[in-house]
């Protein structure tokens, strides 16, 4: 089985505008597609790939060389780890966020809802609370609020009071445990569905998605060089939210602010107005793609 098929991978690699001596971040190193396509393009350049996820860092050994840097470590991090290597601009930054198709298809990483398994979810499996953690010991208000907002789960409510009445009669460990104790909350017919929206809400809550996320894209916006890219491939519309929010105004809530001239105070422009979506063919290969959507934006020279 491939271990993940890149999404958009010509189209936001091509969105990034290499240059053969230019600095570039991946930060979602994933399966390297897009890592080993940006590092066929450097000659004297540099790519630093971030990845908090151990089976990630294995996959990297393949691109090892002069042009390739793999570093073990959330994207939240993004300044820290350039500044531990000596970075401080770059020249494009890419993002696919989401979930490998890898982490997908290994059922003892608990994110899909084909396999039974431990009810895990974590990008880095030897740190932090997983699933099984949030399922067990979560208030009913707390598990309301993730699925209503992470899950966007329209008996979010009821959800929440089944799971902690189930809990309180068996512990709910492995996914098929999950799925049992939740079936009566589940709609027939819409089965997928719901426990897609389901398991999102607990990944989302898991690894802290949406906070990594914001300081991620703040992060990026302070070490781009003017002119420098970014490029980011969200999956849903809550992470699409925040990406387009902070290209169009600085911030991920509110207005965009502006200087007593009236002008704009924010780091990036947006290259295109509208998201960049698959073509036909890849929705036809890769199914994983259907949603996906790519923002491009270029950092503001603050000097003009």
């Amino acid at each position: 089985m491939e271990y993940h098929r890149p999404v958009m991978l010509e189209e936001s690699v091509e969105a990034l505008t290499i240059k053969p001596d230019g600095v570039y971040v991946d930060v979602t190193f994933g399966g390297g597609g897009h890592s080993a396509l940006i590092v066929s393009k450097l000659a004297t350049g540099k790519l630093y790939s971030f990845d908090q996820d151990r089976d990630a860092e294995e996959q990297s050994k393949k691109l090892e060389g002069p042009n390739f840097q793999f570093v073990r470590a959330n994207f939240r991090d993004l300044k820290k780890y350039l500044r531990l290597h000596r970075v401080k601009e770059v020249d494009g930054i890419l993002a696919d966020l989401g979930v490998s198709s890898h982490q997908f298809n290994e059922g003892s990483r608990g994110f899909s809802t084909r396999f039974d398994g431990p009810l895990d979810m974590r990008m880095d499996y030897d740190h932090g609370d997983s699933a099984k953690d949030v399922v067990e010991n979560y208030s009913e208000e707390q598990l309301h609020r993730i699925f209503g907002i992470y899950g966007e789960v329209k008996n979010a409510k009821t959800l929440a009071r089944t799971i902690v009445e189930q809990r309180a009669r068996k512990p709910i460990e492995t996914i098929e445990d999950f799925k049992q104790a939740i079936r009566s909350c589940t709609p027939k017919g819409k089965e997928n569905k719901y426990l897609a929206q389901v398991f999102q809400a607990l990944r989302i809550e898991v690894n802290d998605e949406m906070k990594a996320l914001e300081e991620m894209l703040v992060q990026a916006s302070e070490v781009l060089k003017p002119g420098g890219r970014l490029a980011v491939i969200s999956y849903h519309s809550l992470e699409d939210r925040l990406v387009k929010n902070f290209i169009a105004k600085g911030k991920f809530f509110g207005e965009v602010e502006k200087d007593l001239f009236g002008n704009e105070i924010k780091p990036l422009d947006a290259v295109s107005r509208k998201p960049i979506v698959p073509t036909e063919e890849e929705l036809l290969i890769n199914s994983r793609s259907r949603s996906a959507k790519l923002r491009i934006a270029e950092k503001r020279d603050l000097d003009d």
